[in-house]
């Protein structure tokens, strides 16, 4: 028996793909394809310049090839791609989820009466009501950024090549420090960032609180998904 494998669409990008990273291969626990979509930059997705709409078509495209190749579901790797969900899910013939944030609202559903979440992305001030409503995330919804921390999203942001994985964990701690002073009724954080993986624990660890992010999602995404002979129903 074979588990199906889950699709990536993966910005081309230089910066490190560390261990718990959703580009790297290892992170996990199943089989995953990957295909980098050369037009996506960095630069393009998260400071949409030129309109991140131009690269729907390359994302489609990708998708496609990834189908063909035995992907049983689709993701990416950045959350402000939320604002391709319906696109996506319109052009491809599997279940796609393509931002962290999607899963934003049943992470609300499942707090106590009187908490919300709160959502830590790669740059704040460029994570739009366009992206939230695109991933179905209450317009109210506290959301900082990193973008004034030391090392994560300056090394992201301008995909550098080496990253100090001690600094960039003190800038989620120090977001999440951030969003807890914003919002006190803070029960849960869901990271916006794909590349924020590798620093969940420590931050759950530091707030008190469940932490989200692009790998619990994906996780439970692929686990509805019955193993099977390849070639047989």
């Amino acid at each position: 028996m074979t588990q199906p494998s889950i699709g990536i669409l993966m910005l081309k990008t230089r910066f490190p793909r560390v261990p718990g990273d959703v580009g790297n291969p290892e992170t996990w626990p199943f089989p995953v394809l990957r295909r980098v979509i050369d037009a996506a930059t960095v630069d393009r997705v998260v400071n949409a310049d030129p309109p991140v709409d131009l690269l729907l078509e390359p994302f489609i495209a990708g998708g496609h090839a990834l189908v063909e190749a035995g992907a049983a579901a689709i993701t990416t790797t950045c959350g402000f791609l939320a604002l391709f969900q319906d696109e996506l899910t319109r052009a491809l013939p599997v279940p796609v989820l393509a931002s962290s944030l999607q899963q934003a609202a049943l992470v609300q559903l499942s707090l106590p009466h009187g908490k919300r979440i709160g959502i830590i992305s790669i740059h704040g001030g460029n994570l739009s009501p366009r992206h939230l409503a695109a991933a179905g995330v209450a317009p109210d919804t506290p959301v900082v950024g990193t973008e004034q921390g030391r090392e994560l999203s300056r090394i992201i942001l301008a995909d550098l090549e080496e990253l100090d994985m001690a600094k960039a964990e003190a800038d989620i701690l120090e977001a999440g420090d951030a969003l807890a002073a914003q919002a006190p009724d803070l029960g849960a954080v869901v990271l916006e960032c794909a590349n924020m993986a590798p620093y969940s624990k420590a931050l759950s660890r530091h707030l008190g609180v469940p932490v989200y992010d692009i790998v619990t999602m994906i996780t439970w995404f692929q686990a509805g998904f019955a193993p099977r002979v390849w070639g047989h129903p």
